[in-house]
């Protein structure tokens, strides 16, 4: 039997006899004889279950309730109180109490009590252990990718993310490299800790050196006050550094230093910080061409090649552009209140057609003015802009160069789709109207992430 228990009563007598009885029943017993000292144990150790006498001295039972649930909800508090106190005590359960049990106190009774406190436990860690693996399983949806391609890049996450590796992210802009550097982090044991973005691009020199490491008050002008660096910021996290290559030599070689020793300094300052940060670096530049030019460090490259990712452009995958654009129709759909049930056929085929040269980003754009524009509840070829509808900047990838098996995907979820929906995603009618059995429909819905909209039944 298992159960971390701390007993409160500022009698010492009941306080050990009630201690003792748990003890013999199995459990890990703490005991605290003023409310004062349980609110100081509970700093130092975890406990499951509080039982405490409500009326003491200046630190009474609900002030240790009160403390609890204000700092440690994932503990159960059952009040101790005579019979004239049980108002109080109910008023104390709306309060967070788990539950009271009344003076004199029953063996059963508290056995009982005390058992279903960490049955409570035991639920509320199997809730939040099964919503983690969901969150886990999911994690992928927000990358929205079927392309083979992109699955090759969900193996090499689903590996390194547990490690400590530095990962290099390369692919032109758009491509959804921070989105790349997001997964990896919340895959990784790291995940309830910070995940810090730094757009190397977006700040000059000396900025950038002081916005990574931090600085200390008076080491250049306009240095008021000591300021943390983002390494520091990011320690037992993730930091993820975007367009690497603009960073300068000099910032090259402290940014060296900091994946070989996992320290660095202040600037100003003399005083070495340890810092435990995982490191991802994204660039849409070939680093290979930069190291010819003279423009970034061979050794730094060699250093954070260690795990390399190539985001493959959208052109190069065509098959995920339907996904994409109805998963921004309902985004933005939301966000501007408007009714959008779709993309229609036409407007779909001109989006698979054009070159998507700003890549995942570009096309979210579109489809956000389609949604502001649009003036029916489906968006239309009238609310595409002139340069996706221009047949003659059609992408060569829908000219017939696709590897089949990808160029039949996209059809075949919109067909499967489109059966789902007039049968009011019936599935076993679904089934008949396509002619397969409900197993390989089940299959095809899995593989294009096709799931009931919310309101429906979960078994239609």
């Amino acid at each position: 039997m298992s159960g971390q228990i701390l007993v409160v009563d500022d009698d010492p007598i009941e306080c050990r006899s009630l201690s003792e009885f748990l003890k013999l029943e199995g459990y890990t017993v703490e005991s605290a004889e003023s409310g004062a000292e349980a609110i100081e144990k509970l700093q130092d150790r975890p406990f499951e279950v509080i039982l405490t006498d409500v009326n003491m001295p200046d630190v009474t039972g609900f002030d240790v309730l009160k403390h609890s649930t204000d700092n440690h909800p994932e503990v159960s508090v059952v009040l101790i109180t005579g019979y004239g106190q049980i108002e109080a005590a109910v008023e104390a359960i709306k309060l967070g109490a788990f539950d009271y049990i009344t003076k004199p106190l029953i063996d059963e009774g508290v056995r009982l009590t005390i058992e279903r406190a960490l049955e409570q436990q035991r639920l509320r860690h199997e809730n939040f252990e099964l919503k983690r693996q969901l969150g886990l399983r999911n994690q992928y949806s927000m990358l929205l990718g079927r392309d083979h391609n992109m699955q090759k890049i969900y193996d090499i996450i689903d590996v390194v993310a547990d490690t400590r590796a530095t990962v290099l992210v390369t692919g032109e802009s758009g491509t959804g490299k921070s989105l790349i550097a997001r997964t990896v982090h919340q895959k990784s044991p790291r995940r309830d800790k910070p995940f810090i973005e730094v757009s190397c691009g977006a700040l000059p020199e000396t900025l950038l050196e002081s916005e990574l490491f931090g600085h200390v008050k008076g080491s250049f002008t306009g240095a008021h006050v000591d300021k943390p660096g983002k390494f520091e910021l990011a320690d037992k996290g993730t930091i993820f550094l975007d367009e690497i290559s603009s960073a300068s030599p000099a910032l090259q070689v402290k940014l060296l230093h900091v994946l070989q020793d996992r320290v660095f300094t202040k600037i100003g300052s003399n005083e070495t910080i340890s810092t435990d940060v995982r490191v991802i670096i994204a660039t849409n530049r070939d680093l290979n061409e930069e190291i010819e030019a003279g423009n970034f460090r061979a050794d730094l490259f060699y250093r954070i090649n260690v795990v390399p990712i190539e985001v493959p452009p959208l052109r190069e995958r065509v098959c995920d552009i339907a996904r994409l654009a109805e998963h921004f129709a309902v985004v933005y759909s939301r966000e501007n209140n408007k009714i959008i049930n779709g993309i229609t056929d036409e407007a779909m085929r001109k989006l698979q057609q054009y070159v998507w040269h700003g890549n995942v980003r570009e096309l979210e754009n579109v489809i956000e003015r389609a949604v502001i524009l649009a003036k029916n509840p489906g968006i239309g070829v009238e609310d595409l802009p002139a340069r996706v509808t221009d047949d003659s900047v059609a992408s060569p990838q829908t000219a017939g160069v696709l590897p089949l098996k990808e160029a039949l995907e996209g059809p075949e979820r919109e067909v499967i789709e489109r059966a789902l929906r007039s049968t009011g995603w019936n599935r076993q009618k679904t089934a008949e109207l396509l002619q397969v059995n409900r197993s390989t429909l089940f299959k095809k819905m899995r593989k294009y992430s096709l799931t009931l909209p919310q309101g429906l039944e979960k078994e239609r």
